[in-house]
Protein backbone atom coordinates (compact mmCIF):
# COMPACT_ATOMS: atom_id res chain seq x y z
CA UNK A 1 0.00 0.00 0.00
CA UNK A 2 1.34 3.50 -0.82
CA UNK A 3 2.59 5.61 2.06
CA UNK A 4 0.06 8.17 3.38
CA UNK A 5 2.32 11.01 2.23
CA UNK A 6 2.14 9.87 -1.40
CA UNK A 7 -1.65 9.60 -1.58
CA UNK A 8 -3.88 12.30 -3.13
CA UNK A 9 -5.47 14.30 -0.33
CA UNK A 10 -9.17 13.39 0.05
CA UNK A 11 -11.81 15.80 1.33
CA UNK A 12 -13.02 13.13 3.77
CA UNK A 13 -10.79 10.85 5.83
CA UNK A 14 -13.54 8.50 7.03
CA UNK A 15 -16.83 7.89 5.24
CA UNK A 16 -20.05 6.01 5.86
CA UNK A 17 -21.21 4.66 2.50
CA UNK A 18 -24.93 3.83 2.26
CA UNK A 19 -25.83 1.92 -0.91
CA UNK A 20 -29.48 0.98 -1.21
CA UNK A 21 -30.27 -2.71 -1.39
CA UNK A 22 -31.80 -2.18 -4.82
CA UNK A 23 -28.53 -0.63 -6.02
CA UNK A 24 -26.76 -3.93 -5.38
CA UNK A 25 -29.33 -5.76 -7.49
CA UNK A 26 -28.44 -4.11 -10.79
CA UNK A 27 -31.17 -3.23 -13.26
CA UNK A 28 -33.81 -5.57 -11.85
CA UNK A 29 -33.84 -4.05 -8.34
CA UNK A 30 -34.40 -7.54 -6.92
CA UNK A 31 -31.96 -10.08 -5.55
CA UNK A 32 -28.24 -9.58 -6.17
CA UNK A 33 -26.22 -8.88 -9.30
CA UNK A 34 -22.65 -10.18 -9.38
CA UNK A 35 -21.30 -7.54 -11.75
CA UNK A 36 -22.80 -4.72 -9.66
CA UNK A 37 -21.35 -6.18 -6.47
CA UNK A 38 -17.90 -6.48 -8.08
CA UNK A 39 -18.03 -2.92 -9.42
CA UNK A 40 -19.12 -1.56 -6.03
CA UNK A 41 -16.32 -3.49 -4.32
CA UNK A 42 -13.77 -2.12 -6.81
CA UNK A 43 -14.80 1.48 -6.07
CA UNK A 44 -14.65 0.91 -2.31
CA UNK A 45 -11.20 -0.68 -2.57
CA UNK A 46 -9.98 2.25 -4.66
CA UNK A 47 -10.85 4.63 -1.82
CA UNK A 48 -9.13 2.45 0.76
CA UNK A 49 -6.02 1.51 -1.22
CA UNK A 50 -5.37 4.61 -3.32
CA UNK A 51 -6.74 7.45 -1.19
CA UNK A 52 -6.21 6.03 2.32
CA UNK A 53 -9.85 6.63 3.25
CA UNK A 54 -11.51 4.63 6.05
CA UNK A 55 -14.68 3.08 4.61
CA UNK A 56 -17.64 1.80 6.59
CA UNK A 57 -20.80 0.60 4.85
CA UNK A 58 -24.43 0.31 5.90
CA UNK A 59 -26.40 -1.74 3.39
CA UNK A 60 -30.13 -1.56 2.79
CA UNK A 61 -32.29 -4.62 2.23
CA UNK A 62 -34.98 -3.45 -0.17
CA UNK A 63 -33.84 -5.83 -2.90
CA UNK A 64 -35.11 -8.69 -0.72
CA UNK A 65 -37.77 -7.17 1.51
CA UNK A 66 -39.21 -3.82 2.47
CA UNK A 67 -40.63 -3.89 5.98
CA UNK A 68 -43.63 -1.70 5.33
CA UNK A 69 -44.73 -3.88 2.42
CA UNK A 70 -45.14 -6.84 4.75
CA UNK A 71 -46.98 -4.87 7.41
CA UNK A 72 -49.38 -3.32 4.89
CA UNK A 73 -50.44 -6.81 3.89
CA UNK A 74 -51.47 -7.54 7.45
CA UNK A 75 -48.18 -8.81 8.82
CA UNK A 76 -47.14 -7.61 12.26
CA UNK A 77 -44.93 -4.54 11.67
CA UNK A 78 -42.20 -5.68 14.04
CA UNK A 79 -42.04 -9.11 12.43
CA UNK A 80 -41.90 -7.51 9.00
CA UNK A 81 -39.03 -5.23 9.99
CA UNK A 82 -37.10 -8.17 11.40
CA UNK A 83 -37.35 -9.92 8.03
CA UNK A 84 -36.00 -6.76 6.40
CA UNK A 85 -33.04 -6.76 8.79
CA UNK A 86 -32.15 -10.28 7.67
CA UNK A 87 -32.19 -9.01 4.08
CA UNK A 88 -29.48 -6.50 4.97
CA UNK A 89 -27.37 -9.32 6.42
CA UNK A 90 -27.56 -11.19 3.12
CA UNK A 91 -26.43 -8.06 1.27
CA UNK A 92 -23.61 -7.48 3.75
CA UNK A 93 -22.27 -11.01 3.32
CA UNK A 94 -22.48 -10.74 -0.48
CA UNK A 95 -20.59 -7.42 -0.47
CA UNK A 96 -18.01 -8.85 1.93
CA UNK A 97 -17.42 -11.74 -0.46
CA UNK A 98 -17.00 -9.36 -3.41
CA UNK A 99 -14.49 -7.26 -1.47
CA UNK A 100 -12.47 -10.17 -0.17
CA UNK A 101 -12.29 -11.85 -3.60
CA UNK A 102 -10.47 -8.67 -4.68
CA UNK A 103 -8.11 -8.85 -1.70
CA UNK A 104 -9.71 -6.31 0.65
CA UNK A 105 -9.87 -7.43 4.27
CA UNK A 106 -13.41 -6.90 5.54
CA UNK A 107 -15.53 -7.38 8.65
CA UNK A 108 -19.31 -7.65 8.89
CA UNK A 109 -20.81 -6.46 12.17
CA UNK A 110 -24.46 -7.21 12.83
CA UNK A 111 -26.78 -5.37 15.21
CA UNK A 112 -28.53 -8.74 15.72
CA UNK A 113 -26.22 -11.35 17.18
CA UNK A 114 -25.40 -14.19 14.79
CA UNK A 115 -21.86 -15.17 15.76
CA UNK A 116 -21.43 -17.94 13.21
CA UNK A 117 -21.56 -15.53 10.29
CA UNK A 118 -20.83 -12.01 11.62
CA UNK A 119 -19.35 -10.13 14.54
CA UNK A 120 -21.70 -8.45 16.95
CA UNK A 121 -21.64 -4.67 16.66
CA UNK A 122 -19.12 -3.12 19.05
CA UNK A 123 -18.19 0.48 18.32
CA UNK A 124 -14.60 0.31 19.57
CA UNK A 125 -13.94 -2.87 17.62
CA UNK A 126 -15.39 -1.31 14.47
CA UNK A 127 -13.13 1.73 14.82
CA UNK A 128 -10.14 -0.51 15.40
CA UNK A 129 -10.90 -2.45 12.21
CA UNK A 130 -11.04 0.82 10.26
CA UNK A 131 -7.73 1.93 11.74
CA UNK A 132 -6.20 -1.35 10.52
CA UNK A 133 -7.35 -0.69 6.97
CA UNK A 134 -10.32 -3.04 6.96
CA UNK A 135 -13.69 -2.18 5.43
CA UNK A 136 -16.47 -2.59 8.00
CA UNK A 137 -19.98 -3.46 6.84
CA UNK A 138 -22.79 -2.84 9.33
CA UNK A 139 -25.76 -5.17 8.93
CA UNK A 140 -29.24 -5.56 10.46
CA UNK A 141 -29.87 -1.82 10.69
CA UNK A 142 -30.02 -0.60 14.28
CA UNK A 143 -31.31 -3.98 15.46
CA UNK A 144 -34.67 -2.38 16.27
CA UNK A 145 -37.94 -2.35 14.33
CA UNK A 146 -39.43 0.95 13.12
CA UNK A 147 -35.99 2.38 12.29
CA UNK A 148 -34.77 2.42 8.69
CA UNK A 149 -31.29 1.64 7.41
CA UNK A 150 -31.01 5.38 6.67
CA UNK A 151 -31.26 6.01 10.39
CA UNK A 152 -28.79 3.18 11.02
CA UNK A 153 -26.35 4.88 8.63
CA UNK A 154 -26.69 8.22 10.45
CA UNK A 155 -26.26 6.52 13.84
CA UNK A 156 -23.20 4.50 12.85
CA UNK A 157 -21.65 7.54 11.17
CA UNK A 158 -21.89 9.46 14.44
CA UNK A 159 -20.56 6.55 16.48
CA UNK A 160 -17.47 5.97 14.34
CA UNK A 161 -16.96 9.73 13.82
CA UNK A 162 -17.34 9.58 10.05
CA UNK A 163 -16.86 12.83 8.16
CA UNK A 164 -19.81 12.26 5.81
CA UNK A 165 -22.66 9.93 4.89
CA UNK A 166 -22.58 9.12 1.17
CA UNK A 167 -25.86 7.69 -0.06
CA UNK A 168 -25.90 5.83 -3.38
CA UNK A 169 -29.19 5.69 -5.28
CA UNK A 170 -30.26 3.02 -7.73
CA UNK A 171 -32.82 4.90 -9.81
CA UNK A 172 -30.47 6.71 -12.20
CA UNK A 173 -31.25 10.02 -10.48
CA UNK A 174 -27.98 11.84 -9.86
CA UNK A 175 -28.87 13.82 -6.74
CA UNK A 176 -31.74 15.61 -5.04
CA UNK A 177 -34.39 17.32 -7.17
CA UNK A 178 -37.34 19.57 -6.43
CA UNK A 179 -39.55 16.77 -7.82
CA UNK A 180 -39.06 13.37 -9.42
CA UNK A 181 -37.15 14.15 -12.64
CA UNK A 182 -38.31 10.88 -14.15
CA UNK A 183 -41.91 12.08 -14.19
CA UNK A 184 -41.63 15.87 -13.94
CA UNK A 185 -39.58 17.59 -16.68
CA UNK A 186 -39.61 20.86 -14.70
CA UNK A 187 -37.77 19.30 -11.74
CA UNK A 188 -34.67 21.25 -10.71
CA UNK A 189 -31.55 19.63 -9.30
CA UNK A 190 -30.02 21.01 -6.11
CA UNK A 191 -26.23 21.15 -5.98
CA UNK A 192 -26.51 21.89 -2.26
CA UNK A 193 -29.44 22.00 0.14
CA UNK A 194 -29.82 22.42 3.90
CA UNK A 195 -31.13 19.80 6.31
CA UNK A 196 -34.10 22.05 7.10
CA UNK A 197 -34.98 22.48 3.42
CA UNK A 198 -34.95 18.71 2.96
CA UNK A 199 -37.42 18.33 5.83
CA UNK A 200 -39.66 21.33 5.17
CA UNK A 201 -39.88 20.72 1.41
CA UNK A 202 -40.37 16.98 1.99
CA UNK A 203 -37.58 16.13 -0.45
CA UNK A 204 -37.30 12.37 -0.80
CA UNK A 205 -33.71 11.83 0.29
CA UNK A 206 -33.63 9.89 3.56
CA UNK A 207 -36.24 9.47 6.25
CA UNK A 208 -36.71 12.50 8.49
CA UNK A 209 -35.27 10.75 11.55
CA UNK A 210 -31.97 10.23 9.72
CA UNK A 211 -31.92 13.80 8.39
CA UNK A 212 -32.63 15.25 11.84
CA UNK A 213 -29.95 13.05 13.41
CA UNK A 214 -27.34 14.16 10.85
CA UNK A 215 -28.34 17.78 11.44
CA UNK A 216 -27.99 17.44 15.22
CA UNK A 217 -24.55 15.85 14.83
CA UNK A 218 -23.42 18.09 11.95
CA UNK A 219 -22.78 15.17 9.58
CA UNK A 220 -23.02 16.20 5.90
CA UNK A 221 -24.80 13.91 3.44
CA UNK A 222 -24.04 13.45 -0.25
CA UNK A 223 -26.66 11.79 -2.47
CA UNK A 224 -25.43 10.47 -5.83
CA UNK A 225 -26.08 7.95 -8.60
CA UNK A 226 -24.10 4.78 -7.91
CA UNK A 227 -24.29 3.65 -11.53
CA UNK A 228 -21.88 6.36 -12.73
CA UNK A 229 -18.38 4.90 -12.60
CA UNK A 230 -15.88 6.94 -10.60
CA UNK A 231 -18.47 9.08 -8.84
CA UNK A 232 -17.65 7.76 -5.38
CA UNK A 233 -13.96 8.65 -5.73
CA UNK A 234 -14.84 12.08 -7.14
CA UNK A 235 -17.10 12.84 -4.15
CA UNK A 236 -14.40 11.83 -1.68
CA UNK A 237 -11.96 14.13 -3.46
CA UNK A 238 -14.39 17.07 -3.33
CA UNK A 239 -15.89 16.71 -6.81
CA UNK A 240 -19.28 18.12 -7.88
CA UNK A 241 -21.19 14.84 -8.19
CA UNK A 242 -24.57 14.49 -6.52
CA UNK A 243 -26.16 16.82 -4.02
CA UNK A 244 -24.62 17.95 -0.74
CA UNK A 245 -26.86 18.28 2.32
CA UNK A 246 -25.52 20.36 5.22
CA UNK A 247 -26.37 23.39 7.35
Amino acid sequence: MPSPESLPRPSFKRILFKPSGEALAGGSGKGLDGDTLDATATEIIDLRANLGVDVAVVVGGGNFWRGREGSMKGMDATQSDHIGMLGTVMNALALQDALERQGQETRVQSAIEMPRIAEGYIRRRAVRHLEKGRVVIFAAGTGNPFFTTDTAAALRAAEIEADVVIKGTHSGVDGIYSADPRTDPTAVKYDEVSYMEVMTKDLKVMDTTAIAFCRENDIPIVVFDMSVEGSLRSIVQGGPEGTLVRR
